[in-house]
């Protein structure tokens, strides 16, 4: 079982390398980097390349993780006894499995992919601690046992929001993202608009880095937004030219709002502008 990217995914050496030994080790591999660098589409690519079925998990910030386990109904356990539906006297019938559970129930070894683990509580990493290590737990309300027939290939993801516990990193295999080089981001658009022209292809890379350098951005555009803003080049058989357009004061280029996403950025642009204008 090897991962080497796909067709549709552009992995980096080094991403291969640590995708394959978390494998070989079967910890699990967290993957950090900036959003909108392929952390989540990852688990989705690995499981392809497998042929394995892929789990998804995507944390909220109300996520406990009891719920990756399983959850207890007990409402809906009420609510049958007052109607004197007899399935109540079994507890199982109110027993929901969890991501976790499937993941450990799987009949073949599945891709599990835990997505942005930071967006929970501060705890919520340390308390998966014991099951992630023994791949078992104890359903309390039945007693059942459940035991991972084999170990998922687990893919975790964060966006860096709040820190991790060190005894939760120590189980891990880690791995940070970096944004791409023009080299490689060229590859991933290319991947995606395979006939794209060329001039439109060096005029939207040399744009987009210029955005993503300026002094003082608040939200540097991502992978994600650039592949949206080509598309919408495309669409509108935008002139390579137009997009390298810098006369006239002009900063921002044509569709900006699929790259730029708050106000303080475009107020940003306006002033280096105006500045622009008066020097002239």
């Amino acid at each position: 079982m090897r991962f080497e990217g796909s067709s549709t995914y552009v992995a980096t050496k080094d991403l291969q390398v640590a995708v394959n030994a978390a494998i070989s080790l079967e910890r699990p591999l967290l993957v950090k980097g900036e959003p909108g660098t392929g952390k989540s589409v990852l688990a989705r690519e690995v499981a392809e390349a497998l042929g394995a079925p892929l789990i998804e998990w995507h944390i909220k910030s109300t996520t406990k993780a009891r719920e990756g386990l399983y959850e207890y109904d007990a409402v809906a356990r009420l609510r049958d006894s007052q109607l004197g539906d007899p399935k109540v006297s079994d507890v199982a019938n109110y027993i929901r499995p969890g991501k976790l559970w499937d993941a450990f129930a799987a009949p073949e070894r599945p891709v599990l992919l835990i997505d942005e683990v930071d967006k929970a509580d501060i705890e919520f990493p340390n308390d998966l601690l014991l099951e992630l290590d023994r791949m078992e737990f104890t359903v309390l309300e039945t007693g059942e046992h459940v035991a991972a027939r084999q170990r998922p290939v687990l893919i975790i993801t964060s966006n860096n929001e709040k820190e991790l516990p060190d005894a939760f990193l120590r189980r891990c295999f880690f791995h940070y993202i970096k944004f791409p080089d023009a080299e490689t981001l060229a590859r991933i658009v290319e991947v995606h608009f395979p006939n794209l022209k060329r001039e439109l292809l060096r005029a939207a890379l040399e744009t987009f880095f210029e955005l993503r350098e300026a002094p003082g951005l608040k939200k540097r555009p991502s992978t994600s937004e650039l592949l949206d803003w080509i598309k919408l080049l495309v669409v509108e058989d935008v002139d390579p030219a137009v997009v390298r357009e810098k006369d006239r004061g002009k900063i921002l280029p044509p569709l900006h709002g699929a790259l730029i996403k708050n106000e303080q950025d475009v107020h940003l642009f306006e002033r280096l502008a105006f500045l622009d204008r008066a020097r002239r």
